[in-house]
């Protein structure tokens, strides 16, 4: 009998347009009906989730920065953390600034960014949409780094670094793998969102890293969280898409990837369901819990 569901939410849950389709809500509200805990597990910072959460009825925790982070909902608190420091996020800023590369930071509270690119022009979509008190702050600076500096009481979840460029990505992958104590997420295909304008879609595509503290990701913050919750790992299912759910899929009792992950993930899962925009993730609950 599975207790817990961890459900990774870009690639996975959401589809394509970044909706939750009403076949994955329904088999995650059956399986909350069964006692099942529903842990939506991102690279996002708090509160880009929480809207989601609330849309699916998980309201009791979420994992948030790739598992920088454990906030405990009901009680409005983070239970467990791993974040920079300030001293790796100035480090790690400075060579973007040095190499002219497109970046942003993920505190707990907001997305600091000097512009609309990339992901961020993705979540800015979904502010258009969102209500205001469920809208994601992005803050649009042009001095990062002294922001951070002087800025005082902010927790950094993660650093994002963006390009279009695949030779110019490579060549900052490398430049960061020399700073230490760090962990680099390695993406090797490109992110891609479908932004809707009414009866329009503009496709945003581009290379991705996210650079976190080490021993960030999602499994050991889910070990900490089903440990306080007196789970066992073989009673976890984990669903994701992309290398920043490696870890969880290697080590749940059930590994599970959508069909429009990449062969790499596809190897390492214990099994494969449909896309993201097949409803990959009802099959996989559906298969599962019932």
């Amino acid at each position: 009998m599975y207790k817990l569901i961890a459900i990774d939410i870009d690639g996975t849950l959401l589809n394509s347009y970044g909706e939750v389709t009403e076949e994955n809500k329904k088999a995650i509200n059956m399986a909350l009906q069964k006692n099942v805990e529903i842990v939506l597990t991102s690279g996002r910072m708090p509160k880009a989730i929480l809207p989601i959460a609330n849309e699916v009825n998980a309201n009791k925790y979420i994992i948030s920065g790739n598992g920088a982070a454990i906030y405990d909902i009901q009680n409005d608190k983070i239970i467990y953390n791993n974040y920079l420091s300030k001293k790796k996020v100035l480090e790690i800023i400075d060579i973007c600034e040095k190499n002219s590369m497109f970046y942003n930071v993920y505190t707990n509270n907001v997305i600091l960014t000097k512009s609309l690119n990339f992901n961020i022009l993705f979540y800015h979509s979904e502010n258009k949409k969102n209500p205001e008190n469920k809208k994601i702050n992005i803050n649009i600076t042009n001095d990062i780094y002294k922001y951070v500096k002087e800025y005082e009481g902010e927790d950094i979840l993660k650093i994002t670094i963006c390009d279009n460029d695949e030779t110019v990505f490579k060549s900052i992958i490398n430049k960061l793998k020399q700073i230490k104590n760090v962990d680099i997420l390695e993406v090797a295909h490109m992110s891609r969102k479908i932004i809707k304008h009414g009866s329009e879609e503009h496709e945003i595509a581009y290379y991705y890293t996210e650079v976190t503290n080490q021993n960030v990701n999602k499994w050991t913050a889910i070990s900490e969280l089903i440990g306080k919750l007196g789970i066992q790992k073989e009673e976890v299912i984990a669903i994701g898409d992309n290398v920043n759910d490696k870890e969880m899929i290697q080590n749940a009792g059930i590994g599970i990837v959508t069909g429009n992950s990449s062969p790499q993930m596809q190897k390492i899962a214990d099994e494969v369901v449909a896309s993201n925009n097949e409803n990959g993730v009802a099959e996989a609950i559906n298969r599962h819990v019932f």
